[in-house]
């Protein structure tokens, strides 16, 4: 049970290292992309208010949402090869 706790405990650690440089990537690339639209379409307006108001738009999209799967996926993983190692 121990040996267990210990797998859990790493593979959260790990996981979420995993999901922070993801999450933080992602936003850059986005950054990036707002930024040459708001180059691409003249430069109209306070161009920290137009990339603020696209991140804010991003925050909630699914894209956003999807990085989450760093955590789901590897966990039922884990558990389905615990179940067919033990129970089958």
């Amino acid at each position: 049970m121990l040996a267990l706790a210990r797998l859990l405990i790493i593979g959260f650690v790990v996981l979420t290292v995993v999901y922070v440089s993801l999450s933080l990537y992602s936003r850059s690339v986005r950054r990036a992309k707002l930024e040459s639209e708001w180059n691409d379409l003249g430069g109209e307006g306070d161009k920290e208010t137009f990339v603020r108001e696209g991140l804010e738009e991003y925050d909630g999209s699914l894209r956003r949402k999807l990085i989450l799967g760093v955590y789901i996926v590897p966990f039922c993983l884990m558990i389905l090869i615990i179940y067919l190692t033990n129970y089958n």
